[in-house]
């Protein structure tokens, strides 16, 4: 099961009532943060994550509403006495940017794990029990998507285990997929108990970019799609083109291209007051869409 949570929904500066975007996901104790907007760590603390299971920082791309937060957030897991290393990722310059801003949280009491992203070859990498994959989106400066994957174990079949006579004390080492010795001398490997490959749990991530057919392919089949809507209302298209961001119509075509299961539209302009005002146009694209807002949360089982 992977728990996602979206504790701010906001785009440019914080509003009393709606904190800057950010993305929690969790697994096993162990969660990711995509982006940390000024006040993030009180946002967190609203939306009931905790960040001391902290352990991902991705940062999409350097403009305030997405990094601006890392000093506040810094000193906060340092008051809680964490020693464990907290790991950054994000766009080249990542290094310097974190050094400038920590230059107000000097002593921190763990250590800072820092990935520069390449963004001509953005490969996978994997942390915290899932894979991260990223996408060079189309901002004014460089800005990634991330897809975070977990992979799923096969579906372990007692029967065909029942059948082998293999001690149910084997079961949990062959559903990690190793390869047990019985006492009678036999060799069972996974395959001979397992049911095949599942499809993993997906959550896609976009901000801050305009459009375009790449999006999809990373988002092929997502469990859940998180993609940005600054308005709802046609009349904003050429400005948004022109300043490198997305309506919520343009959220929802892309929710029915790539397959999503659901779609959560987010970073709205803070001229857009009443998101959920605007979510039928969307809706009529894309059915399994939702007006995002501070605090939604789901479990996804796959």
């Amino acid at each position: 099961m992977v728990d996602v949570c979206l504790p701010g929904t906001g785009g440019m500066v914080p509003l009393p009532e709606r904190w800057l975007t950010c993305c929690w996901i969790e697994y096993q104790g162990s969660a990711v943060l995509i982006d940390c907007g000024e006040g993030t760590q009180i946002a967190l603390k609203k939306a009931g994550c905790k960040p001391s299971r902290l352990d991902l920082l991705l940062i999409t791309h350097f403009h305030a509403d997405h990094i601006a937060g890392l000093p506040g957030l810094l000193l906060t897991l340092g008051n809680a006495a964490r020693s464990e290393p907290l790991t950054i990722a994000g766009p080249p310059g990542l290094r310097k940017v974190v050094s400038s801003l920590a230059i107000i949280a000097p002593r921190l009491p763990f250590p800072l794990e820092i990935i520069e992203l390449d963004k001509t070859n953005p490969l996978p990498f994997e942390k915290a029990g899932l894979t991260v994959y990223t996408l060079l989106l189309r901002h004014g400066v460089t800005c990634f998507g991330y897809k975070v994957e977990l992979k799923r174990k096969p579906v372990f079949n007692p029967q065909k285990a029942a059948l082998l006579n293999i001690p149910v004390t084997f079961y949990k080492t062959l559903h990690n997929g190793e390869t047990v010795t019985l006492d009678d001398g036999r060799l069972i490997t996974p395959e001979q108990v397992l049911d095949g490959l599942r499809k993993p749990i997906a959550v896609c991530y976009f901000t801050d970019t305009r459009p375009f057919a790449g999006m999809a392919e990373l988002a092929r089949g997502a469990d859940l799609l998180i993609s940005e809507g600054m308005y709802f209302d046609e009349e904003m298209r050429g400005k948004m083109a022109e300043k490198n961001h997305m309506l919520f119509s343009d959220s929802a075509r892309l929710a029915k291209m790539c397959g999503a299961a659901r779609l959560w539209l987010t970073h709205y302009s803070p001229a857009l007051e009443r998101p959920r005002d605007g979510v039928r146009t969307a809706k009529r694209i894309f059915p399994e869409t939702e007006a995002a807002y501070d605090g939604i949360r789901v479990t996804l089982e796959g």
